[in-house]
């Protein structure tokens, strides 16, 4: 269930446990939050409940210093809502939000939500106007109102700690596989599909073109793929890069997916793509037909990859 305001869950008299971050990417340290909010809820017989916001906080309070996201919005629900939690509180981060200070924000929450029995947040979680709370406060408020604070140490893998910033960092790097392992589930790309210039269709290739304007992305190049669209799986062929053969006037990063043994029309649709392997860099063929040719032998190639689709009969 997701409410866009505190006062619409209607706990009547069962206590709420808090779990409060950005959430980006839910990785295994993110999980590691969530499921102790969810320990506590069980325990209590309360609700389990995520607070968290519709864009990144930096994206109002300071727009020079937003970071890629790993996750579409719809993405991060999905996932926040497969750890089988109660309730995601999902609020809208605009001007007059950001001008809360810290206390009042969790003031707000206590008053609207009813008894909270415990909140828990990242240990060096903060927030607030200037912000202003992080977990001392927490623990201050929560001796005055009577709940619990857990601020949760961030989790390990292979000796580092597993953050967001990462999680980043080896998606650009092309390593999907450690990226995978810190969000605990295979990295993929989820984006709204809008319409491109139809060069794909001109050369037999047509393509759903993804807008990933704020999305981190893997390095350049051709993939072999598999990509969710409208509840049905596809094999794909990815490609990510500027398009040099055609020259464009003003070139632009584009995430293009042709879907193999599908020709329907899908503009506005959300398109998840999860990559399987890189078959090739970004080149500049001599000529249209040199390109062509080579996006038959990457097609090819990615059938042979993939196998038989999981929705062919």
């Amino acid at each position: 269930m997701t409410i866009h305001q505190a006062h619409e869950l209607q706990a009547g008299s069962r206590e709420v446990c808090l779990a409060i971050g950005v959430f980006d990417g839910v990785h295994l340290g993110h999980q590691q939050i969530i499921r102790q909010t969810i320990a506590d809820a069980r325990k209590h017989d309360g609700i389990a409940v995520v607070v968290t916001f519709d864009r990144h906080p930096n994206a109002i309070v300071a727009p020079d210093r937003v970071p890629p996201l790993i996750y579409s919005l719809p993405q991060k629900v999905r996932t926040i809502e497969s750890l089988d939690t109660d309730a995601l509180l999902l609020l809208q981060f605009d001007q007059a939000f950001s001008q809360q200070t810290g206390e009042a924000f969790i003031r707000h929450l206590v008053r609207d939500l009813g008894t909270i029995q415990s909140i828990c947040v990242g240990a060096d979680f903060v927030f607030g106007h200037q912000r202003s709370g992080n977990v001392a406060l927490l623990q201050k408020l929560g001796a005055e109102m009577n709940f619990t604070v857990h601020g949760i140490a961030a989790v390990a893998l292979d000796g580092q700690v597993v953050s967001s910033t990462r999680v980043r960092e080896a998606i650009r790097a092309g390593d999907l596989d450690a990226a995978s392992q810190m969000l605990g589930r295979t990295y993929s790309l989820a984006a709204r599909i809008v319409q491109g210039d139809r060069l794909g269709r001109q050369l037999g290739f047509p393509t759903a073109n993804l807008d990933t304007t704020g999305f981190v992305l893997p390095p350049n190049g051709v993939y072999a793929a598999r990509a969710t669209v409208g509840g049905q799986s596809h094999q794909a062929v990815v490609n990510l890069g500027y398009r040099p053969t055609l020259q464009p006037a003003t070139p632009q990063l584009r995430v293009e997916v042709h879907l193999l043994d599908f020709n329907e029309e899908v503009y506005g649709a959300e398109m998840e793509v999860t990559f399987a392997v890189r078959l090739r860099a970004e080149m500049k063929f001599a000529s249209v037909v040199a390109l062509r040719e080579q996006i038959g032998r990457d097609v090819a190639a990615a059938r042979k990859i993939m196998g038989p689709s999981p929705d062919a009969v």
